[in-house]
């Protein structure tokens, strides 16, 4: 089974887009991809400085551009990818990337929440001076304890030994000069403490901006930071997302799902190398690559073609839509209750005019997942009335 990963903000290096620039269409994409989020991504991935592309209202955007583009180097025709790619994750802001390459949000829509994202974490870090800090190797136990004496926050637990604390500058010092026993602490290159308490402002403004954005059910397995558990609804993606920048991420824990679930094969897409490292630590027998550059395209589809599997919702949609076929009242004629099961062909409402009345039929059955209109609402001809899981997912 293959794996497909997008890693975090931190991943970024100066000049690590210029070698993809010389593939077709690459360059254009990115240009469109950077006039959505109104940044100029192509300039900041090639010749930005460190110090620039560090602001993480500039980090995150070059981030999910740049995997959702690079990811059509592998996968040229998208519908192609979910034949062979079983699960996929992204770190922190990857998630945005994984999102997007699942099919439960556009990338103009990635583009445009990633914007809004990096804005308001930037905005939210600057109230407070806080970062964060890699700490290497220790009791995991051990380390957490002594966090919780410095009042700082194990905001990413990454497994093999590797937990970043995240606070203030005054706690990652007192950490640095007091590390946990058989540990070292390294500073890390970001703008704030992120997945903390000090992000809670922008969970508010991407909760409001996610009431703007449609979603559809991911197309292939999909885990959360939060837990490591494999989430299909895009509603409840969605809503992960916006919680996440001030929840701690558990790629320790989507490691170990990806194990679960037999992955045999993992590229992680650019600015690659983090979780790669992390894999080979963490997932041992799995076959890792980094994709860093166009050099690395070659052994990616030879990965692919080796380790690929189909997604298991492949060949059917994750719900339909019953559309009203005429202008009029509707009466439903089944549960509104989520969850009912529909056996096959259903008429499952009735609309009626002044002179008749048109039955609404659900030719292939399904489960009740939410009725869109209220029974004895006004409706139009095309408008979605309900939305069913397919008999062959409920």
């Amino acid at each position: 089974m293959l794996a497909i990963v997008a890693p975090g903000q931190g991943s970024q290096v100066p000049g690590f887009l210029a070698p993809w620039l010389e593939l077709p269409h690459f360059e254009d994409r990115m240009r469109w991809l950077g006039t959505v989020s109104g940044i100029d991504l192509v300039a900041h991935g090639t010749t930005s400085d460190e110090e620039t592309i560090k602001d993480t209202a500039v980090a995150q955007p070059l981030i999910v551009a740049s995997g959702m583009v690079s990811l059509l180097s592998l996968f040229p025709h998208p519908g192609e990818a979910y034949a062979k790619v079983g699960v996929g994750a992204g770190h922190s802001v990857g998630e945005i990337t994984a999102a997007a390459a699942a099919n439960v949000i556009s990338g103009e829509q990635a583009m445009v929440f990633v914007r809004e994202r990096g804005l308001a974490m930037a905005k939210a870090a600057a109230t407070t001076p806080t970062g964060m800090s890699a700490v290497l190797g220790g009791d995991r136990d051990v380390v957490i304890a002594k966090l919780i004496q410095h009042g700082l926050t194990a905001a990413n637990e990454n497994g093999s030994g590797q937990i970043v604390a995240a606070g203030t500058m005054e706690q990652l010092a007192a950490l640095e000069a007091d590390a946990p026993e058989g540990s070292r602490v390294r500073p890390l290159t970001v703008a704030g403490a992120f997945h903390t308490q000090h992000m809670a402002p922008a969970v508010g403004i991407l909760a409001q901006h996610a009431k703007s954005i449609s979603t559809h059910d991911a197309r292939s397995r999909l885990l959360s930071n939060a837990d490591g558990t494999v989430v299909h609804d895009g509603r409840e993606i969605l809503k992960r997302l916006v919680t996440q920048v001030s929840n701690p991420v558990r790629w320790d824990l989507c490691m170990q799902t990806m194990m679960d679930l037999g992955v045999t094969g993992l590229i992680e897409l650019p600015p690659a190398g983090t979780l790669v490292g992390l894999a080979k630590r963490a997932m041992p027998g799995v076959e890792t690559l980094a994709l860093k550059t166009p050099d690395d395209i070659p052994a990616a589809l030879d990965l692919i073609a080796r380790h690929g599997t189909p997604s298991p919702v492949t060949d059917s949609p994750t719900w339909r839509l019953v559309v009203a076929p005429f202008k009029g009242i509707i009466e439903f004629n089944v549960s509104e209750e989520p969850g009912t099961v529909l056996d096959g062909a259903t008429n499952v409402a009735t609309i009626r005019t002044l002179r008749d009345e048109y039955p609404v039929e659900a030719p292939h059955g399904g489960t009740i997942v939410e009725w869109l209109v209220t029974d004895g609402d006004p409706v139009n001809p095309g408008q979605p009335l309900l939305r069913l899981h397919p008999k062959s997912n409920a």
